[in-house]
């Protein structure tokens, strides 16, 4: 079975633990929850159906039955509490704790390093940025960026991506990107996408004062449509910047980094809502 630590659903995690012993043994959801010490037979199955929750007692329960001990309990019980997280901050320092622990038993944790790519604007700028300027020190690189940005802060993003594979260092302040794509599917990347999404949200606003009309493009339009239309303009939208992307993608040598946001969202409530 795969370690915990490639995890951040802690009830999928139940739930493979429990098909895993049954698959090589006689094992019944009445055994786990016994082996937690719940007097429901088929307690675990509740929780990971996700009819239940783990308290505090109980999830150190769960943990000893699964032979998880010391920073795996850990890990684990870190899980539970992202997961009844009530609000976004309260997830952030959960998963901060959880970068911590893998940092300090040197864990590697599963796309933790793809979650800190995108929590920072400044990643994705560099990434493009560097490998276009070689010999660039990161003073240099700093004020190349619209958004404002400190050498040090350059150089502890270029270390971080050379660190987690995403850029190549083939000389002293020379790079090469190592992907040209970076995924972003599991669990957790919706929190640091929202994260950059509001980042670069703001430098649009801020483009709109900064940035010469010739050197950027902002319209807009507003329209009356129901859920069907949206749906269609959504998948136009995906298939546009999939196009976007290709035309990107056969550029040798890039003179400047743009950032294309696709934003399309309501400005009133449904009809229906009004009536509730």
């Amino acid at each position: 079975m795969k370690s915990v630590f490639e995890y951040y659903d802690y009830r999928k995690y139940m739930r493979e633990f429990y098909e895993e012993r049954k698959r090589v043994s006689v094992f019944s959801w009445r055994e786990f929850s016994r082996l937690a010490g719940f007097s429901s037979p088929n307690y675990m199955k509740v929780v990971c159906d996700g009819k239940s929750r783990l308290s505090k007692v109980g999830v150190a329960r769960v943990a000893a039955a699964m032979g998880l001990v010391d920073y795996e309990k850990e890990y684990f019980v870190l899980l539970v509490d992202y997961a009844e997280a009530s609000d976004e901050e309260k997830k952030k320092k959960v998963l901060a704790r959880i970068r911590e622990l893998s940092k300090e038993y040197s864990v590697k944790m599963l796309d933790g390093d793809t979650y800190a790519y995108f929590e920072s604007w400044l990643n994705p700028v560099l990434r493009e940025l560097a490998p276009m300027n070689p010999g660039a020190k990161p003073l240099t690189l700093a004020r190349m960026c619209y958004p404002k940005a400190s050498a040090t802060e350059v150089r502890e993003s270029l270390d971080f991506m050379v660190h987690a594979g995403i850029l190549k260092k083939k000389d002293e302040h020379v790079y090469e990107q190592a992907e040209k794509i970076i995924s972003a599917a599991s669990e957790i990347m919706p929190l640091a996408i929202r994260s950059m999404h509001r980042q670069m949200a703001k430098f649009a606003g801020d483009a709109v004062d900064a940035i010469p009309r010739s050197k950027r493009n902002i319209t807009g339009v507003t329209l009356a449509i129901t859920q069907a239309e949206y749906d269609r303009i959504v998948v136009e939208l995906e298939n546009f910047r999939q196009k976007i992307l290709s035309i990107a993608s056969g550029v040798k040598a890039g003179e400047q980094v743009y950032r294309l946001n696709l934003q399309f969202f309501p400005l009133t409530r449904p009809k229906g809502e009004l009536n509730e």
